[in-house]
């Protein structure tokens, strides 16, 4: 995954860059308006470069994979193939008397559920490090949480319980961004409360006998606080997606998505029948370039105008860690009369001042997106998912969506969960404890991230992301980096081929407002030894900038770096 690439410079304005370093690696890049300006230099923010579209510092960091680890890469996965064929060759001949890693005589006549190499993949090298995942847990999943405790006797086919659990395991993987999952408090209240008075189960869809009172208020609050006309609420994030880009495009559309879209958003696209076409993340020339290929030539063969031209983006990448650049995509959407469809399952309640997204992190208006689309999953802490836009939009989802009309409704409790969060979030709740969650998500993902690159480790994504990976690179360290943190009470996610490119693997950490000072500082000493154990500082260590402004509590304002 190399960085996207530049836009251009408008005119008069300078745009820097740090330039490549060591084996072709690509550095930080930011944009700044010129050292002439008069402005105070600890004030500046980009307002300047890209015709004036930011009015912040946008730093990412995105370092290609150095040349000798990507071969090593590449050679690990082979020699892990290779043997995989020879010990199938053994077993087939009775030569190897090991018979796990292949399927049961009596399972032979059966339709096989993967084909071919998903099959040999799965026997040869997923088993190899599947403990590393779906790994059961048994509390609240907070700050910390309890792991039961499983063994396995056959090479991870199957796992057995112990009956014991690991108690007090730091969660660095779940999307609890605003420390909402929680077992306690005024949101655990409201939901006893109102399962109590309505119960767990809805049994019916909404335009049946599934329209509960908890239901309008939720979408009602949902577009006020998203600064729309009206807003839909849905029982499941995914079907969000899934169920409803196909109620708004079709045969003769063109929708434009990013290359690292989410598998939702994907399906979602392609049940839809409209055609796909794909550009490189976060890449402006390239999505200029398929818009402006679409005004001109049309639809293939007739070369007919499209009847929609949809541009699919998310808030933040939950892979990378990136931070879309909804300000050009924003401008590239007017220029060509395009429609924009925002999913921000991950950025809304974790970025921005007042926790609405990416849109209050750019300071944008919520006009100017014609589909909003996010989740009640991760900084609320519930679940299901909504669509936020103009009146006529949700009027015609709630009649036309598969998901409104066919699936049966949000359960109450968890309706009561996302109302009394987002209260919290907006303020409304008469507390100051949102805007404390969103502050604290803010520093502690600042805090992180420094650290992880003070101690030498490549790491992607934006500054701001809460989402923080770090690169493993090689095959044998996903497995091993996950079993030694867990020795260490960390709990974290693994990433690795097919689900990242082949020369990408890596750790992926979840930052959140729950998560205290001490707690992140156990975390990087637990990441600090194990990455010393297995060589996986692939960076130098980088001292601490001695000009950087402390933390001041009175002068933070959430913005700038």
């Amino acid at each position: 995954m190399t960085e996207s690439a530049a836009n251009k410079e408008a005119d008069g304005d300078t745009c820097h860059r740090v330039k490549p370093g060591r084996n072709g690696t690509v550095r930080n890049r930011q944009y700044r308006q010129p050292k002439s300006c008069c402005l105070d230099e600890a004030k500046v923010h980009q307002k300047t470069c890209n015709g004036g579209l930011y009015g912040r510092p946008f730093i990412e960091s995105f370092e290609e994979t150095p040349m000798l680890l990507a071969v090593l890469t590449y050679m690990g996965y082979g020699i892990l193939t290779v043997f995989g064929y020879l010990r199938d060759f053994l077993r087939e001949w009775k030569i190897e008397k090991c018979h796990i890693a292949r399927e049961r005589e009596e399972q032979r006549d059966f339709v096989p559920l993967y084909q071919d190499f998903e099959n040999f993949y799965t026997r040869n090298l997923y088993m190899r490090i599947r403990d590393g995942w779906n790994r059961p847990i048994c509390s609240v999943p907070g700050a910390k949480m309890d792991l039961v405790e499983r063994v396995s006797h056959d090479y991870n086919w199957t796992f057995s319980y112990t009956g014991r659990a690991v108690k007090d395991v730091v969660n660095m993987g779940s999307y609890n961004y605003l420390g909402f999952a929680e077992n306690a408090g005024p949101c655990t209240n409201a939901a006893a409360a109102v399962t109590l008075k309505c119960g767990v189960g809805v049994c019916s869809t909404r335009q049946e006998m599934g329209n509960l009172d908890r239901h309008e208020e939720l979408e009602k609050l949902t577009a006020r606080f998203l600064g729309v006309e009206a807003a839909m609420a849905f029982g499941m994030g995914f079907a969000t997606n899934s169920m409803n880009i196909p109620a708004l495009t079709g045969k003769g559309c063109l929708i434009l998505s990013d290359e690292l879209n989410h598998a939702s958003l994907v399906l979602g696209a392609r049940l839809s029948g409209s055609t796909i076409r794909v550009f490189k993340h976060n890449n402006m020339q390239s999505l200029e370039k398929l818009l402006r290929d679409a005004i001109v030539h049309g639809q293939p063969r007739t070369h007919r105008p499209w009847k929609k031209i949809l541009i699919l983006v998310e808030g933040i990448y939950s892979m990378e860690g990136s931070i879309v650049r909804l300000p050009e995509i924003l401008a590239l959407k007017k220029k060509y009369k395009a429609y924009l469809y925002l999913d921000e399952a991950h950025s809304i309640g974790a970025l921005g001042a007042n926790g609405r997204g990416v849109l209050d992190y750019f300071g944008l208006d919520p006009s100017d997106v014609d589909i909003m689309m996010g989740t009640f999953t991760k900084s609320f802490g519930a679940a299901g998912g909504y669509i936020g836009g103009r009146k006529e939009l949700i009027d015609y989802l709630r009649c036309h969506s598969h998901s409104a009309v066919y699936a049966t409704s949000m359960s109450a409790p968890v309706v009561e969960q996302i109302i009394t969060s987002m209260k919290c979030i907006m303020g409304e709740d008469g507390t100051t404890i949102g805007r404390e969650r969103i502050r604290q998500l803010a520093e502690n993902t600042t805090y992180f991230r420094t650290r992880l690159q003070e101690l030498g480790f490549i790491i992607y994504g934006n500054k701001d992301s809460p989402v923080i990976p770090m690169m493993l690179y090689l095959p044998a360290k996903i497995g091993a980096f996950v079993r030694e943190m867990l020795k260490r009470n960390i709990g974290v996610v693994v990433v690795g081929f097919p689900a990242t490119p082949i020369i990408e693997s890596r750790a992926r950490f979840c930052i959140s407002a729950a998560h205290t000072k001490e707690t992140l500082d156990m975390a990087l000493a637990a990441i600090s030894e194990v990455g010393d154990v297995l060589r996986v500082k692939y960076s130098q260590p980088r001292v601490p900038d001695a000009r950087r402004r402390p933390f001041d509590e009175t002068t933070y304002d959430g913005w700038e770096d």
